[in-house]
């Protein structure tokens, strides 16, 4: 007769929390930035209730990144920069600050170039009027923030063929700083091609000083920042998930 001991499932086995999701944002004295923000973080947890997450800014806003990777003590950490391209805060500022933290912290790629963020730029495009004119005579202008960093101003000429793809219309890239062309050249280069409907696809996260100075230089129309439209939560969550899947295929070096 078999033991009452042998008939007694075993405990279940509690899977480990996952990492925590900290979006890190720049930042802005535009407070429709952190409202903007704190209402993508909530579409993130809807998607993913499991996953804890956190916001840092890196300037400007409350809770700064060192502030918020105190708070996380020695916890894991995935950081996903709430930036569209490569530059000084994804390559200094972010790894800098993760390095000074207990916190074990995992850094993602900045969320562009990704074809989610031309579904973003569409859409917006659409919600502003995009659509119903003749392609011969239509262009747009992505307009991003700029930076010096060459790999930033790539990234941004990457979405930009990605845009132009998509639509079937050119999309030239312009910035509202460190970075040229301008709107404003980038526009009359377009006019001088004979392209009269000329629409401003907004390459920013969020309002902001740039966001809305790139707006009013538009000949036409002007679509809003990426803000909480939903392909902005699905990237996240990808970087996020990307990032995961980065570290656990590197190799554990053997102490000595």
């Amino acid at each position: 007769m078999p033991s009452q001991l042998s008939l007694v499932p075993p405990p279940a086995t509690r899977r480990p929390a996952p990492p925590a999701l900290v979006v890190v944002a720049h930042g802005s004295r535009d407070p429709r930035a952190l409202s903007t923000v704190s209402a993508l973080l909530d579409r993130i947890r809807a998607l993913r209730p499991d996953v804890p997450v956190h916001l840092g800014h890196i300037e400007l806003n409350a809770p700064l990144l060192p502030d918020t990777l105190a708070a996380l003590g020695d916890t894991e950490a995935v950081l996903v920069p709430l930036l569209l391209s490569r530059g000084y805060h994804v390559k200094r500022d972010i790894p800098e600050m993760a390095a000074a933290s207990r916190a074990r912290t995992h850094l993602a790629a900045p969320l562009g170039p990704h074809p989610l963020l031309v579904d973003a730029l569409q859409a917006r495009l659409t919600e502003a009027g995009w659509g119903g004119t003749p392609s011969r005579t239509s262009a747009v202008v992505l307009a991003a923030a700029g930076s010096r960093d060459p790999d930033a101003k790539a990234d941004t000429a990457r979405t930009a063929h990605l845009l132009a793809a998509r639509l079937g219309v050119p999309v030239i890239p312009a910035y509202a700083s460190a970075a040229t062309p301008t709107v404003q050249t980038a526009v009359r280069t377009l006019l001088a091609r004979g392209r009269r409907h000329i629409a401003l696809a907004s390459y920013f996260t969020a309002p902001g000083r740039f966001a809305t100075e790139c707006a009013q230089q538009a000949p036409w129309i002007a679509a809003a920042p990426l803000g909480t439209h939903p392909s902005m939560a699905d990237l996240v969550l990808h970087r996020y998930e990307e990032a995961l899947a980065t570290a656990a295929a590197q190799p554990v070096l053997a102490s000595a």
